[in-house]
């Protein structure tokens, strides 16, 4: 009894311990959701006007740009896939691999052979340990990441783009990653980013309506050179934004969920230990009680 006591009073004192562990990084993450929110606001209203900018040109010239051009029979496709670098975040990262999984199954229905690219350490374990090739990977930055680290992933994915898939590139370009829409609901989601699909674009006027006129210096096809590479950064980096934001409310979700349950082991565990105290106490007044019998009836 008195061992099984004991072992009940070191598995509390553990799961007391873990659980101060889950309620830091609980409120860790809750302090940097704000944060992630803001920059997330913060990064929109300049993704929207380079997309409105884009779409003026691209929806209001005959220019031609390689970045807007559909290729027939495309070979290969980039897929970057967005992780987090640290675990403890519930389900984010896995339900963005399974979300990876079924774009790159619907990718080699269409005779399209993906090329990965991973931003994220779990997404690279996962990759690694299933012995796919990586194409490149970027880690460190998931929980905050900078403007930097997105154009540096963009002028990777463009430029291979620009080689193509008959080239040893790739001829699409797909992002996955995890809208942030409240901080009860995250959803992993897969974006075609190039040939460029202008999600936000200029909605196109009714018939009766007079188209406007837009006078573009020094040329159409300048001006795409000059904002597409812009535009692809932002749009990457907006994304990657609300990953980040993801992955804290994902957090602070699976946290408070682990300090809840531990809580609920120490109550369990609690009440083992009374009862064994309880036992052990009972066992030993039916010892004084049968020794005291034995004395009286020796007498």
């Amino acid at each position: 009894m008195a061992g099984q006591l004991r072992e009940y009073r070191g598995r509390i004192k553990s799961t007391k311990s873990i659980q101060k562990i889950f309620r830091a990084m609980e409120l860790i993450a809750t302090s940097r959701i704000a944060k992630a929110r803001q920059a997330v606001a913060a990064s929109s209203p300049y993704a929207r006007a380079l997309t409105r900018a884009v779409s003026a040109v691209a929806t209001y010239t005959d220019a031609e740009h390689p970045l807007l051009t559909e290729r027939e029979n495309p070979q290969r496709a980039a897929v970057l896939v967005v992780t987090s670098d640290r675990g403890m975040a519930g389900a984010y990262s896995s339900n963005t691999l399974r979300e990876a999984e079924r774009l790159i199954v619907t990718l080699r229905e269409r005779g399209v052979e993906p090329v990965l690219y991973v931003l994220g350490r779990k997404g690279v374990t996962y990759f690694r340990f299933r012995r796919r090739d990586i194409e490149a990977s970027w880690t460190g930055n998931s929980e905050s990441p900078t403007y930097e680290i997105a154009d540096e992933v963009g002028e990777t994915l463009v430029e291979a783009f620009q080689r193509g898939g008959a080239e040893g590139g790739v001829d699409e370009i797909h992002i996955v990653s995890t809208r942030f829409l409240s901080m009860v609901t995250q959803e992993p989601q897969a974006l075609r980013l190039l040939p460029l699909e202008v999600v936000e674009g200029v909605e196109a006027p009714p018939s009766h309506e007079v188209l406007p006129l837009y006078s573009f210096e020094p040329d159409p096809e300048t001006v795409l050179d000059a904002l597409l590479p812009r535009y692809i950064s932002a749009r990457i980096f907006n994304l990657l934004l609300q990953a980040s934001a993801s992955e804290h409310a994902a957090r602070q979700r699976a946290m408070k969920a682990a300090g809840d349950n531990a809580d609920d082991i120490i109550k369990d565990f609690t009440r083992l230990a009374n009862q064994a105290r309880q036992a052990e106490i009972t066992q030993e007044i039916s010892e004084i009680v049968s020794g005291a019998d034995a004395m009286t009836s020796a007498r």
